[in-house]
C-alpha cells in the first residue's frame, strides 16, 4: 500500500471526531491539490452563506474554489457539524459517514462538478465514490428529490 500525502489543511472549530485518514484518501484519489477543510457550527456557516450566496440561513456544506494556478490549493470546503449531527440521526448512519458524504459533495464542487447545471455528472461521480468507499447512499437519495 502506498502512502497517501496529506492534502488537507484542517480547521476543526468543533469537538467532532471523524476519520481524517478516509477523507484524506478520498482527496488523494481525486486531486493532488491541497484542500482547506473547515468544520464549524451553524452560526458560522450561516454568515458565510449570507455573505457569499445571499442566503441568510445555515446550510450543510459550502465550497469555495480558488483560481486554478500551479502550487495553489484547490479551495475551501466548509461543513456544518450541526447539520452533520442532524442528518446522521435522520438517515440512521454515523456522524463520520455524514461528514464524509458532505465532504465528497463539496470536493466535487471544487473539481468543477455542479449538480445545479450539469446533466447528472455530479451525482454519478458521487455515486461512484460512495460505492467505492462503501458509504451510505443517503446523499444521492436526498439530492435526487
Amino acid at each position: 500500500m502506498t502512502d497517501v500525502a496529506n492534502n488537507i489543511d484542517l480547521d476543526n472549530q468543533t469537538d467532532i471526531e471523524f476519520d481524517y485518514d478516509l477523507i484524506n484518501k478520498i482527496t488523494a484519489d481525486l486531486t493532488q491539490k491541497e484542500i482547506e477543510l473547515i468544520i464549524c457550527r451553524n452560526d458560522y456557516i450561516q454568515i458565510l452563506n449570507k455573505e457569499h450566496r445571499g442566503i441568510d440561513k445555515p446550510t450543510d456544506v459550502l465550497s469555495f474554489p480558488l483560481e486554478d494556478m500551479p502550487y495553489t490549493p484547490l479551495g475551501t470546503i466548509v461543513v456544518s457539524v450541526d447539520y452533520v449531527s442532524e442528518k446522521a440521526k435522520e438517515y440512521g448512519h454515523t456522524i463520520n459517514e455524514e461528514l464524509t458524504l458532505l465532504y465528497i459533495h463539496g470536493l466535487l464542487h471544487l473539481l468543477g462538478y455542479d449538480h445545479e447545471v450539469d446533466s447528472g455528472e455530479h451525482r454519478e461521480e458521487e455515486k461512484n465514490i460512495i460505492t467505492k468507499y462503501k458509504l451510505p447512499f443517503s446523499l444521492i437519495i436526498r439530492n435526487d428529490d
